[in-house]
């Protein structure tokens, strides 16, 4: 049985969710304000924010050596330090960009890493929760090619190289391979062929949710389902600046201009 994490949600507190930043795409400097940008999003929150769910591709590549982690980023990391010293939980979901997490947001930031979906009770509602890569009918390719980069053999060979060598071919890669890109999943055709809407229908066959969150999509979509079950997608902050917030009773998905 999957186990289930409960947050208690406090009297007018609220639980913030957001995706699909990609950040250092395309360089670091044409990503600094899309940074600066969510970095006021997360001042913004700090105030009455009970939890913060971080749904993956927060960079655009990350790799963590022994002793080395990507250059850049400072702000973000900054402000989700200022967070999670605050008392404010963050849970992080890694995404097909940043998969490659192994232990620095754990032991420098306390934030929560989880490498596959997970499941929460928040106040009274049953959340399905996770990136959203490489579930549901489709997504084949991806699905290939994630078990290739996750395997310990792979992830042993890359890291003997020499840092500034592995991180320019895999962020060339990050941008010009489709499949680590997500190019073909962002379009939407349907309610039918939403392929994360049949994955979610499989799991409410199985047992209810409340609400199933997801990234990876770059499109914001509130789709109700069967039950009163919805699946959210939070879209992302390069084109739509979005996120969710859940007050215990509703979820919102809203634009932070």
């Amino acid at each position: 049985m999957t186990s289930v994490t409960n947050i208690p949600l406090t009297k007018g507190k609220q639980v913030y969710f957001a995706s699909d930043n990609h950040l250092g795409a395309p360089t670091l400097a044409e990503s600094r304000p899309r940074e600066k940008h969510f970095v006021a999003w997360l001042d913004s929150v700090k105030a009455d924010a009970q939890a913060l769910f971080l749904l993956g591709d927060l960079f655009d590549f990350w790799f963590e050596y022994d002793t080395v982690i990507p250059k850049g980023f400072t702000r973000v990391l900054g402000k989700l330090a200022e967070l999670s010293d605050a008392g404010i939980p963050i849970y992080f979901f890694t995404g097909n960009h940043d998969l490659w997490m192994h232990g620095y947001f754990e032991e420098e930031l306390n934030i929560t890493v989880f490498h596959r979906p997970q499941e929460f009770l928040i106040g009274e509602k049953h959340f399905f929760i996770g990136h959203g890569d490489g579930l549901g009918p489709h997504d084949k390719g991806y699905k290939r090619f994630k078990k290739v980069v996750s395997n310990s053999f792979f992830k042993w060979c890359f890291k003997w190289l020499h840092p500034d060598i592995g991180m320019k071919i895999a962020q060339y890669l990050s941008v010009k391979n489709k499949l680590i890109s997500g190019e073909e999943d962002a379009k939407f055709e349907g309610n039918e062929k939403e392929w994360l809407v049949q994955y979610c229908r499989r799991k409410l066959s199985q047992s209810h949710r409340d609400f199933f969150v997801f990234g990876h999509r770059h499109m914001p979509l509130n789709i109700k389902l069967k039950d009163n079950a919805t699946y959210i997608n939070l879209g992302d902050w390069i084109g739509h600046n979005t996120y969710g917030q859940f007050n215990g009773i509703t979820f919102e998905l809203k634009k932070f201009e």
